[in-house]
């Protein structure tokens, strides 16, 4: 990855909020949301129609009639009799596919899923306690022991429920799910704080839906509530499954050194990402530096000996998480997809500190690659691991007991619209991923409307038309992804010899008229590229780049089936071609090594087809 220097990180203060006033967001630059971008690519399309068709339908089957997950609000509402059935923090699978279909209603609206959430908030409305509790596990089966064990999700499930609120909020502007969620944070603000009780949550997620919260009701409360719990940690008040565990203890949940003082990645995955992006979400609010040191400490140690070309993270199985240093097997490799998609959020909350594009490069290599490997091509079944390498026994499930996956993609895939643009009032427009889309924004109280076409992520041509509502100058500011190593730009067919600056981004200035339009064309070879040298799982191997994709070699593909035979050499060729079959639209690679050819595929494509084994990194002859 190349260098880049980080941009001194500006915190803006926050006002004064009183009443219901909506508090603005205080990153330095603000996401374009995605119910004002239209997805209108082929690429993006394709997986929005798979999510609206079959992905949401396959969630709404597992969570009201294949389980017992709907089940357990309504026993909990008292509307049916029975025990809590599955895990006990399997309240949060519902709450992240309700996220899902609430967003999906922003773009795509549906009155059956309206009516479902509407049905479903109705059981969860009841199912919450007269004080505000509300988890259907201790409700059903423990109802004396609630808060004895820092492990059991109890805020883990009510963040996401939170979360889910908010987005149901957002998409109709109904209140019934709204007040839940206000009802259950109020009674954790009354609980919890100083001179109250201490908690350290074992799996992190409320803090950043606290935030969501506070952002959208204006209380500032909840906020104050997320930097308390963030301050809990490191100090020795865990308690627990985890802290009892000796080989995990409490570096597994990242409460073995306060936050401020992290610089090392540790423990589980998942939990560490939503930390993470629940820190950044406190410090552009409050304005505390040292969260902003900790998290770029941390992240240089992720990136640069812990992360997968793919962009997963998380080696290890045995925790879910991290080993050591660059210590990245390849066929024992986890990489759990909620793992890649909290990549995505933490590395996007990094560049609107920073505006610095390095995040952003980083963000789309586990989005293009480590995400989207977790669905299938019809959005019907799931990976919860992703190995970079396959004797042709792992495949895509219907569900899994421990479902947190699919309704994770579930609820990322309809909000990647907000992803590709964003503003700021003092250094313009930045168009951060290269997806075709209609989007409409304000940029210094003229309203602006750009118009993106391309066929990326299989070539490097995008085209931007700029659409002002009147005469307007601001910068626009495009990515130059790390992997691009040269590039073109013309603005209404004339050259422009803007350099790329050292955060990443070519930025243009000028009085933009209505129907501007910017041509950028990124080279797009086939890259060999080489792991560090510390990896011992690579040694002696390569693998495959072309512009964000990551290309793994599958069985199926190969004339003598015979993966071992294919060795890469200094002089092997490479020629991109269109895919057909299963794969058509795509953009596959004919290599050439010796007398033997092969083609390679898209990672995120592999286990499509026929089964059969699979490998990103591939032997190499000097």
């Amino acid at each position: 990855m190349i260098k880049r220097i980080l941009k001194s990180t500006i915190l803006v203060l926050i006002l004064a909020v009183s009443g219901c006033q909506k508090p603005a967001q205080n990153y330095t630059v603000q996401q374009v949301p995605f119910n004002q971008v239209k997805i209108t690519d082929q690429f993006w399309s394709s997986r929005l129609e798979a999510h609206a068709h079959a992905m949401l339908e396959t969630c709404i089957v597992q969570t009201q009639d294949s389980t017992e997950r709907i089940n357990n609000f309504i026993k909990a509402a008292g509307l049916m009799d029975g025990e809590h059935k599955g895990i006990y923090f399997d309240d949060s699978d519902v709450y992240k596919a309700m996220e899902g279909i609430a967003y999906s209603l922003i773009n795509n609206p549906n009155p059956e899923h309206e009516a479902l959430l509407d049905e479903w908030i109705g059981y969860i409305a009841k199912a919450q306690q007269p004080d505000g509790y509300l988890n259907t596990f201790y409700t059903l089966n423990h109802p004396n022991e609630r808060w004895t064990d820092m492990e059991k999700h109890e805020m883990y499930c009510g963040g996401h429920m939170i979360e889910a609120a908010v987005a149901h909020h957002k998409a109709t502007g109904k209140t019934t799910f709204l007040n839940v969620a206000t009802n259950f944070a109020d009674y954790l603000y009354d609980t919890f704080g100083p001179e109250k009780k201490h908690w350290v949550p074992g799996h992190e997620e409320i803090e950043l839906a606290l935030v969501k919260l506070y952002h959208e009701t204006g209380e500032k409360k909840y906020l104050d509530l997320s930097h308390w719990l963030l301050e809990e940690r490191g100090h020795g008040l865990g308690h627990g499954a985890i802290w009892d565990n000796k080989d995990w203890g409490p570096a597994y949940c990242q409460d073995d050194v306060p936050v401020s003082e992290i610089s090392d990645i540790k423990g589980h995955a998942v939990r560490a990402m939503y930390l993470f992006s629940g820190m950044a979400d406190v410090a552009a609010e409050k304005d505390l530096p040292e969260y902003t040191a900790a998290l770029q400490r941390v992240w240089e140690d992720v990136v640069g000996r812990n992360m997968y070309i793919t962009g997963g993270i998380g080696s290890s199985g045995s925790n879910e998480g991290f080993s050591k240093d660059y210590e990245l097997p390849n066929k024992e490799a986890y990489c759990e997809t909620c793992a890649s998609i909290g990549m995505v959020l933490w590395n996007n909350r990094m560049n609107l500190f920073s505006q610095d594009a390095k995040y952003i490069d980083v963000m789309e290599r586990s989005m293009y690659n480590g995400v989207l490997a977790g669905i299938s091509l019809e959005g019907d079944r799931f990976f919860y691991v992703n190995p970079l390498e396959s004797e042709g026994h792992h495949h895509r499930q219907e569900w899994f007991g421990c479902a947190c996956c699919p309704s994770n993609v579930s609820r990322f895939l309809p909000s990647v619209g907000s992803y590709i643009y964003a503003v700021s009032e003092s250094e313009g427009v930045f168009v951060n991923l290269y997806v075709g889309s209609t989007a409409g924004m304000e940029m210094n109280d003229t309203k602006l409307e750009l118009v993106q076409n391309t066929n990326y992520p299989w070539y490097g041509k995008i085209e931007l038309e700029v659409r002002p509502e009147k005469d307007a100058s601001f910068p626009v500011n495009l990515r130059i992804p790390d992997w691009c190593k040269s590039y073109s730009l013309s603005v209404n067919d004339k050259k422009q010899n803007t350099e790329s600056k050292e955060n990443g981004y070519v930025t243009l200035e000028r009085n933009w008229e209505r129907g501007d339009k910017i041509t950028l064309t990124l080279d797009m070879p086939v890259e060999v590229v080489a792991a560090d040298p510390r990896v011992e799982a690579n040694i002696g191997k390569r693998a495959i780049q072309r512009g964000p994709l990551v290309y793994c070699i599958e069985e199926i593909d190969q004339a003598n089936k015979n993966l071992d035979a294919i060795q890469l050499s200094g002089a092997s060729t490479f020629e991109a071609t269109n895919a057909s079959g299963k794969l058509d639209g795509m953009v596959e690679i004919q290599g050439e090594t010796g007398d033997a050819n092969f083609t390679m595929i898209p990672y995120f494509a592999w286990d499509n087809r026929e089964a059969g084994r699979m490998k990103v990194w591939i032997d190499y002859n000097e």
